[in-house]
C-alpha cells in the first residue's frame, strides 16, 4: 500500500486492551451492562459473555479522535497534494467527493457498524459473523503487521530532522566542502544539498538494492527510539492511548494552522495556489484520475485493516456510528483540502524562488559575457535581450547558449513529487530559505512525527487487540507484555529499514505489502455482510442495538455499488501489474546526483509475491482449514474434488 494513499499512507490511536471508563469496578473501568438485543444463537450467548466484562471508551469524543487520528496522517500531506498537482488541480475534487460518497463514507460505517456489533477484534468479529470468514480478519492482522515494520522507519526520520533542525545552518541548506576542501562535494553540487543530506546523510543509500551495505547506527537509534514512544502509548492499552489521541489528533491541526498564515505570507504562494485551484476540465475523462480518486479515499481511511473495527468494538452498543462514520469520513477529506492549501502556499514559494534564481543566473551569465551594464537586462526585457543578442552577435551567442537554462515557472510548478521526496526533499528546499528556518522546520517535522504516531496507535491496535482478545495469549501474558513483544519484534525486524539498501526495502513494502490485499479484504468484508451474514438480519442488529435503521443510501452502497467499485480497482490493479511488465524501481546514482531506473533481482521479486500472497492467502486456507476441522470432528471425510 502507498503510503500517500495511504496513507494513507494511514492510521491511528488505539491500543490493545481496556480503554478507560467512567465507573465501576476496581479498575475503574466502565463496563457494558447488556448484550446487544439483536444477538442470535450461539453468536449470541458469545456476545452476551463479553459484553459482561468489555470495557468501554470514556467517552464518545475520545473514539472519534481515536477514528481522526487514525484516519488523518501522512497520506493527506504528501499524497493527496500530489494528485492535486497530477490530475487537474481543482477538478480532482469533484471524482475525489464522489468516490467519498460512493465508497469511503459507506465502507467506514461498515467496519465501525461491524465492530460496535460484534464486540470483538477483526479475527474474533468475522469468525462470529462465520467460522470459515476468520481468515479475514487474519490477513488484516497480517497486512497491519507488515504497515507496522516498515511505517515507524518514517517517524525515525522525523526524528532525525527534528533533531538537526536546532543547527543554525540546517545541514541541508549548504553543500559540504570535499575532501580536499577546495570546493563543494561533487555528488552534492551534481544533486542539490536538500537531496544530498537525504541520500547521503540520512539514508546512507546504496547504488542498489543488491547492494545491502550494513546497519546505519543513527537512523537505527532514531527507529528505537520511535518503537519506544509508540510501546509507551500502548503500555496500557486504551487506557494511555485514549489519552494520547487526543494530541496526535489536534496538534497536527495546529501546526497546519500555523503554516497557513507563513504559507500565504510569502513569496509567490498565490501562485502556487492558483495552480491548485485552476481547474483543468480535460482531466474529468481521465480514468486515471477517479481510480486515483478512489483509491486515496479508500487508504486514507484505512479501510480493512482491523484498526477501525478494533476501535468500535470499545463502543456502547448504543453508540451512533452511522454519525461518527460520516464526520469521521469528512473531517478526513477536509484535512487533505487543508493541508493541499498549505503545502501549494509552500510549493508556490519554492517553485517562485527557484524561477527567479534561474532567471538571476542567465541575467548573471549574459551582463558578463557580453560586457553588459548592470541592470541593462532584467526579468522583464529578458526575451528581448536574448533575442537582440542572437541576432547582433550570433557566433557568441551560440557559444553561451548551452550554458543557459530554460526558465519557466509552469515547469516548476508542475514537478509533482509524493511521498518521501515531498517531506524531505521539496518541504526542506522550501524550509531552508525562509526567514526563522529552524523554527519551520522544528514544526514541520513535530506535525509529522504525530502524524506518524497517530497512524502507528492505529497500526499496533489492530494487531493488539485481537491478541488480547485470545484467551490462549491473554491468559499467559498481561496485555503490557503482549504489546512489548509486539513493539520489540517490529523493531528488530524494521532494522532491515535502516541499511543502506533500506529505502529500496521500504519502497517495496510501501508498493506491494497492502495494496491488492486490503482490497480483497474489504470486499470479502462487504460480501460477508450483506450476503453471509444477511444485510436484513445486520439491519435489525443495528436497529435493536442503536434505534437506527439503515435507509436506501446505506444499503444500495453496501450491496451493490461499492463491491463493484472494489472489483474494479482489483481489477485494474491487477491489469497494471501485468502491463508493467518486469517490475523497477528508482535507485539513487552518487556520480549523475540523481535517481536512475533499474529492474528488480529475481529476489527481489520473490519477497513482493510472498508479502501479496501471505496476507491473501489466509482467507482461502482458514477457511479450508476450519471446513476440515468440522468435518474430522463430526467423523465424517472431506469430500475430495
Amino acid at each position: 500500500m502507498r503510503l500517500a494513499i495511504k496513507k494513507r499512507a494511514r492510521s491511528g490511536g488505539g491500543g490493545a486492551g481496556p480503554p478507560p471508563g467512567r465507573a465501576g469496578g476496581s479498575s475503574g473501568l466502565r463496563r457494558s451492562e447488556a448484550a446487544p438485543r439483536g444477538a442470535r444463537g450461539g453468536a449470541g450467548a458469545q456476545l452476551a459473555a463479553m459484553e459482561k466484562s468489555r470495557p468501554l471508551w470514556a467517552n464518545p469524543l475520545q473514539f472519534v479522535f481515536a477514528c481522526i487520528s487514525y484516519a488523518v496522517g501522512l497520506g493527506n500531506v504528501w499524497r493527496f497534494p500530489y494528485l492535486c498537482q497530477m490530475y487537474g488541480g481543482g477538478s480532482f475534487l469533484v471524482p475525489y467527493l464522489v468516490m467519498l460518497i460512493v465508497e469511503g463514507m459507506p465502507l467506514l460505517y461498515l467496519e465501525l457498524a461491524v465492530g460496535q456489533r460484534m464486540r470483538q477484534g477483526s479475527i474474533g468479529a468475522w469468525k462470529t459473523i462465520s467460522p470459515y470468514l476468520g481468515g479475514v480478519g487474519l490477513a488484516s492482522v497480517v497486512v497491519s503487521f507488515f504497515l507496522s515494520m516498515y511505517y515507524n522507519i518514517i517517524n525515525a526520520w522525523a526524528f532525525w530532522y527534528l533533531f538537526h533542525s536546532f543547527q543554525d545552518p540546517l545541514p541541508w541548506s549548504v553543500c559540504p566542502l570535499n575532501d580536499n576542501h577546495t570546493g563543494y562535494d561533487e555528488e552534492c553540487e551534481k544533486a542539490s544539498s536538500t537531496q544530498y543530506f537525504w541520500y547521503r546523510k540520512t539514508l546512507n543509500i546504496s547504488p542498489s538494492i543488491q547492494d545491502s551495505g550494513h546497519v546505519q547506527w543513527e537512523p537505527a537509534l532514531c527507529l528505537f527510539l520511535a518503537w519506544l514512544v509508540v510501546y509507551l502509548c500502548v503500555l496500557r492499552g486504551t487506557q494511555s492511548t485514549g489519552k494520547v489521541v487526543y494530541f496526535t489528533a489536534l496538534l497536527p491541526y495546529c501546526v497546519l494552522i500555523i503554516y497557513l498564515v507563513r504559507g500565504l505570507t510569502l513569496h509567490g504562494a498565490t501562485n502556487g495556489l492558483a495552480y491548485m485551484f485552476t481547474p483543468k476540465l480535460e482531466q474529468l475523462a481521465n480514468p486515471k484520475a477517479w481510480i486515483n480518486a478512489a483509491t486515496q479515499i479508500f487508504f486514507s481511511l484505512g479501510l480493512g485493516f482491523g484498526s477501525l473495527i478494533a476501535f468500535a468494538s470499545y463502543n456502547e452498543p448504543s453508540n451512533n456510528c452511522q454519525k461518527h462514520a460520516v464526520i469521521v469520513s469528512l473531517i478526513n477529506s477536509s484535512t487533505s483540502i487543508f493541508a493541499s492549501i498549505v503545502t501549494f502556499s509552500i510549493y508556490g514559494f519554492k517553485a517562485t524562488f527557484n524561477y527567479e534564481n534561474c532567471l538571476n543566473k542567465v541575467i548573471l551569465l549574459l551582463t558578463n559575457s557580453f560586457d553588459l551594464e548592470d541592470g541593462f537586462v532584467t526579468a522583464s526585457n529578458l526575451e528581448q535581450v536574448k533575442g537582440y543578442l542572437a541576432s547582433t552577435f550570433p557566433g557568441k551567442y551560440s557559444e553561451v547558449l548551452p550554458q543557459m537554462r530554460n526558465c519557466s515557472l509552469q515547469a516548476e510548478l508542475a514537478t509533482a513529487v509524493q511521498g518521501t521526496g515531498l517531506s524531505f526533499i521539496v518541504y526542506t528546499e522550501a524550509i531552508k530559505n525562509m526567514e526563522v528556518s529552524q523554527l519551520w522546520s522544528v514544526l514541520y517535522f513535530f506535525m509529522l512525527l504525530m502524524l506518524g504516531i497517530g497512524s502507528m496507535l492505529g497500526n499496533t491496535a489492530a494487531i493488539l487487540t485481537p491478541l488480547t482478545d485470545s484467551k490462549v495469549v491473554s491468559s499467559h501474558l498481561p496485555k503490557e507484555a503482549i504489546s512489548g513483544l509486539v513493539c520489540l519484534v517490529n523493531c528488530v525486524i524494521g532494522l532491515v529499514f535502516t541499511m543502506e539498501s533500506g529505502n529500496y526495502w521500504f519502497d517495496i513494502f510501501n508498493d506491494y505489502a497492502a495494496t491488492l490485499s486490503l482490497l480483497l479484504i474489504v470486499l470479502v468484508e462487504t460480501i460477508a455482510v450483506c450476503y453471509v451474514y444477511g444485510l436484513r438480519r445486520f439491519e435489525s442488529d443495528l436497529q435493536a442495538m442503536t434505534g437506527r435503521g439503515l435507509n436506501w443510501y446505506w444499503k444500495a452502497m453496501w450491496a451493490g455499488v461499492s463491491p463493484l467499485l472494489i472489483v474494479s480497482l482489483f481489477v485494474f490493479y491487477l491489469s497494471d501489474y501485468i502491463l508493467t511488465g518486469t517490475l523497477q524501481y528508482q535507485a539513487w546514482d552518487a556520480f549523475q546526483g540523481q535517481l536512475v531506473t533499474k529492474d528488480y533481482p529475481p529476489y527481489a521479486l520473490a519477497v513482493i509475491g510472498l508479502l501479496v500472497a501471505s496476507s491473501i492467502m489466509c482467507i482461502p486456507l482458514v477457511a479450508l482449514g476450519t471446513f476440515i476441522t468440522r468435518c474430522l470432528k463430526r467423523g465424517d471425510t472431506p469430500p475430495v474434488a
